[in-house]
């Protein structure tokens, strides 16, 4: 793990990640446990945007409250297009969309496995 917290669980981050979300008015909120799955990350994020400027708001502000808050810092991907954003928190991946971009994607489907549980806003 990096930043001040480097023994911070990935649940407690996460509930970092889904307040700040939820403070954007992100929509649609989805988590995806990858523990067992993939060792990129332990859980992928899932939210959409209703148009460019606030998917790529929503990331500015992920961005600068993990640095100011945790003290932790991101790589962000995607952010000039405001299609799709990335934002590669360490444990956490964390996917901001317009939802016509989601739809089309659909990365829900093929990370989640048959009847496993997330958590939705």
């Amino acid at each position: 793990m990096t930043g001040l917290f480097p023994d911070m669980p990935s649940e407690d981050l996460l509930a970092h990640i889904r307040a700040s979300l939820e403070d954007d008015k992100a929509e649609d909120i989805t988590t995806i446990d990858l523990r067992g799955k993939s060792s990129m990350a332990d859980y992928m994020v899932i939210c959409s945007g209703r148009s460019t400027r606030q998917v790529a708001s929503i990331s500015d502000k992920l961005k600068d409250r993990l640095k100011q808050e945790l003290g932790r810092t991101t790589k962000v991907e995607g952010k000039d297009q405001g299609d799709w954003v990335l934002i590669d928190a360490g444990d956490i991946i964390v996917h901001v969309f317009r939802p016509e971009v989601r739809e089309f994607y659909q990365l829900e489907k093929m990370w989640m496995a048959p009847g496993s549980v997330t958590a939705q806003a």
